[in-house]
């Protein structure tokens, strides 16, 4: 599963991620794109938030 489908499966639009982040709607954008990685403190949080386990945010699938 990638970033952005487990996003859409928890219900939730990038600039809703982005405020519970506290960061920018192109923070997300590239995090889900794989441009840029996100610190551990940030992937535990978007964890609880997508309700998936941790590794999944470490370890999406590569399959695009």
């Amino acid at each position: 599963i990638t970033l952005a489908a487990a996003r859409i499966n928890a219900g939730l639009t990038q600039i809703q991620v982005a405020s519970e982040m506290h960061v920018s709607k192109q923070t997300v954008v590239n995090w889900e794109k794989g441009k840029t990685e996100m610190q551990i403190n940030q992937a535990r949080k978007l964890s609880d938030l997508y309700k998936m386990p941790l590794d999944y945010i470490f370890l999406p699938s590569t399959s695009n």
